[in-house]
C-alpha cells in the first residue's frame, strides 16, 4: 500500500523557532547517525522514517559519511524518500554536512571549498536530491582558513543547492566569527549542532551566549550520551547493548556513572517519565535550543523520545536535584 501520512501529525508535535530566522523546527528530530546504515535492515529504517514523520517530526539530519559504509544512511534515505515521501518533499527540512574524512587523498576532509562543495553534489546525487534545506559545515579546520569554509557555504547558498547553512561542534569564538563572515556575505548562519547533554554540559555559558547574540538556533545532539540516559543500563551491561560493541559508549563509561544514572532514574520516575524523556526535557529547557536530534533503531524508541513533550517542565526544584547528582 503506498504511504499516507497520518492526518493529525500536526496536532501535536511542538514546532520552536529557529533563532531569529522564519524557520521552526519540530522540538524532536531524527539523526541518521546510526541504524541507517547499508547492514541496516531497510524495511525497518523506512518504519522509523514513517513513523517519525506520522508524529509530527519534520526534521531529517544526516551527513556525508553517516553509515556505515559512509554514504549508505544517505542512500537509505533517497530510497525511502523515493518510495514514500515524493508528495511530502515540502513538508520536510532535510539536512546533511560534510567536514570529516569521506574520501582518500587531501580533499576528502575538513573544510576547503573543494571539498564541501564537492561532497554536497555527492550527498544530493546518493539522496536524489535537487537541494538540502540546511547544509552544515560539520566540524571546525584548524588549517583552513574560516574565511573559505564560510565562503564555500555562502556559495552552496547562492548555487540553490542548500537553502540554509549551520556549524556544527565549534566554540563560542568560532561561532561567533562564522557568523560575522555569513553575515558579511548575506548568507545567515542558521543553526549550531554542538554534543550536549547531562554528562557534557560544554555549551552552557560562552556558547549559549554566544546562540543568543547571534541569532543562531542550536540542535544539540547525543542528547541520550549515547544510551546511557536511559534505562538500557540500570542493570549492568546487556551483551547486545551499545556499550558492549561500539567504541562510542564504552564498559568503563557505563560502570564510572551507574549511581548517577539511577539516580536521575528515581527522579524521572517521579515524574511519570522515562529517564530518556528526562534527559531530552532538560534539554529543551534551554530558550537556545530549537530541537534535540535523537537517534532510534525502532519506531518506538521514536515514539518514547516524542512523548517527552508531554512534560517538559521541569521544577527549580528538580533541576538543583539533578545539578546536585551529576556534580556528585
Amino acid at each position: 500500500m503506498p504511504y499516507q501520512a497520518c492526518e493529525t501529525r500536526y496536532e501535536s508535535m511542538l514546532y520552536r523557532r529557529c533563532g531569529k530566522s522564519g524557520i521552526k523546527l519540530s522540538a524532536v528530530s531524527l539523526g541518521f547517525w546510526h541504524n541507517f546504515g547499508g547492514n541496516d535492515i531497510f524495511e525497518n529504517n523506512r518504519a522509523m522514517v514513517r513513523r517519525a514523520f506520522d508524529l509530527g517530526i519534520t526534521h531529517f539530519d544526516l551527513a556525508n559519511n553517516y553509515g556505515p559504509p559512509a554514504g549508505s544512511a544517505e542512500e537509505t534515505f533517497g530510497r525511502i524518500l523515493k518510495a514514500d515521501f515524493k508528495s511530502y518533499r515540502d513538508e520536510m527540512l532535510i539536512s546533511t554536512k560534510a567536514g570529516w574524512g569521506m574520501w582518500s587523498g587531501p580533499y576528502g576532509d575538513f573544510g576547503s571549498r573543494k571539498y564541501l562543495m564537492a561532497s554536497l553534489d555527492q550527498s544530493l546525487k546518493r539522496m536524489g536530491l535537487n537541494y538540502v534545506d540546511i547544509f552544515y559545515h560539520h566540524r571546525p579546520d584548524p588549517e583552513t582558513p574560516l574565511e573559505e569554509t564560510m565562503g564555500a557555504l555562502d556559495s552552496i547558498v547562492r548555487s540553490g543547492k542548500a537553502l540554509y547553512v549551520g556549524i556544527s561542534s565549534y566554540d563560542a569564538e568560532s561561532t561567533r566569527e562564522a557568523a560575522r563572515l555569513l553575515k558579511a556575505m548575506g548568507t545567515p548562519c542558521l543553526i549550531h549542532q554542538p554534543q550536549y547533554n547531562m554528562f557534557n554540559r560544554w555549551i552552557e555559558g560562552d556558547l549559549q551566549k554566544a546562540l543568543t547574540d547571534t541569532g543562531m538556533g542550536c540542535i544539540p545532539f547525543s542528547p541520550l550520551a549515547q544510551g546511557l540516559l536511559t534505562d538500557r543500563y540500570l542493570h549492568g551491561i546487556p551483551k547486545d547493548s551499545r556499550a558492549s560493541k561500539s567504541p562510542f559508549l564504552t564498559p568503563t563509561q557505563v560502570e564510572s556513572s551507574l549511581n548517577k544514572v539511577r539516580a536521575l532514574n528515581a527522579i524521572a520516575e517521579k515524574r511519570g517519565q522515562k529517564l530518556s524523556q528526562l534527559a531530552i526535557a532538560w534539554i529543551l529547557r534551554l530558550k537556545e535550543v530549537t530541537s534535540v536530534l535523537i537517534g532510534a533503531s525502532s519506531p518506538s524508541q521514536i515514539e518514547d523520545g516524542v512523548k517527552a513533550l508531554e512534560n517538559l517542565h521541569i521544577s527549580k526544584e528538580e533541576l538543583e536535584a539533578i545539578d546536585l547528582i551529576l556534580k556528585g
